[in-house]
């Protein structure tokens, strides 16, 4: 039996930045209450996921040549 890995894309975290964009902007349409500070919340959560995936997936410091 084989188990399905998951591979990560490098559009991932472009979808997680345009995801948070869109939540801003909704959240920007909403009057200030519990549901404007959810999708604030999601929107950092999601912003925070793609700095993440960025900073992981970066090949970091190299030795020198």
């Amino acid at each position: 039996m084989w188990k399905h890995r998951f591979k990560p894309s490098d559009i991932h975290w472009e979808h997680l930045w345009e995801n948070a964009m869109r939540l801003r902007k909704e959240a920007e349409c909403k009057t200030p209450g519990i549901e404007r500070e959810r999708l604030l919340r999601l929107a950092r959560q999601a912003e925070i996921g793609a700095e993440m995936s960025q900073w992981l997936r970066s090949p970091g410091p190299r030795p020198p040549k």
